[in-house]
C-alpha cells in the first residue's frame, strides 16, 4: 500500500461519513412535513421489522400532514404504533382503517432549541468518526515510514493532505448543520 491509496481511502471514508451524516439529519424534525422524517422507522409486520417505505406509500399532503397508505390494511395498527413509539419524533398518527394520517404540529421555541442541540450532538458524533478515520490513515503512513517504505518528506506531505481532507470534511458537516439549523429555526 502506498501513500496515494491511503489518502484515497481516507477521502472515501470522509465522504461516506458525510453522506451518512446527511441521511441521519434528514430525520430531525423541522416543523414542516417531510417524508424523510420517517426514514429509519421500522414496523413489526409479518414477524419481521421492516422500513415503513416497504410496507406503505408515504405522501406529504401539505406542510402539516403526512399520509401513509399501507399495502396491507392489516398492518395499520403496527405501523401507527411504530410511529407513535418513536420518541424522537413525538408524532401522534391517526387512522381510519385505510390510511394513516400524521399531523405535524408546529414546533415550540423550546423544542426547536432541543432539536438544534440534538443536531449539534450528531455533528460531534460524526466529527469523531471522521477523526477516527484520519487517525487510522495517519497510523498507516507512520507504519510505512517506520518500515522505511517512504521517507520523512513523503510522510509529512501525505499527513498534510489528509489533514486538508479532514478540514474539507468538517466544512461539509458545518454547511449541512447550518442549513438544517436554519430549517429548524424557521417558523
Amino acid at each position: 500500500m502506498d501513500t496515494n491509496s491511503i489518502i484515497k481511502e481516507a477521502v472515501t471514508k470522509f465522504n461516506e461519513i458525510a453522506d451518512k451524516f446527511s441521511d441521519e439529519i434528514k430525520s430531525i424534525r423541522t416543523g414542516r412535513a417531510n417524508s424523510s422524517m420517517l426514514d429509519g422507522i421500522t414496523a413489526e409486520v409479518y414477524g419481521a421489522k421492516m422500513p415503513l417505505i416497504q410496507v406503505a406509500t408515504i405522501s406529504v399532503i401539505d406542510a402539516t400532514l403526512i399520509q401513509l397508505t399501507p399495502f396491507d390494511h392489516n398492518n395499520i395498527e403496527a405501523i401507527s404504533n411504530s410511529i407513535r413509539n418513536n420518541q424522537s419524533l413525538s408524532l401522534n398518527p391517526t387512522d381510519d382503517g385505510r390510511v394513516i394520517r400524521i399531523p405535524i404540529p408546529s414546533l415550540t421555541e423550546e423544542r426547536r432549541k432541543e432539536l438544534v442541540k440534538q443536531l449539534s450532538s450528531k455533528q460531534e458524533e460524526f466529527t469523531v468518526r471522521g477523526r477516527s478515520a484520519r487517525h487510522e490513515s495517519i497510523n498507516k503512513i507512520s507504519q510505512l515510514k517506520k518500515d522505511k517504505m517512504i521517507g520523512e518528506d513523503d510522510a509529512s506531505r501525505s499527513e498534510k493532505l489528509i489533514d486538508e481532507e479532514m478540514n474539507k470534511f468538517k466544512t461539509k458537516l458545518d454547511i449541512q448543520v447550518k442549513e438544517k439549523e436554519k430549517e429548524i429555526l424557521t417558523i
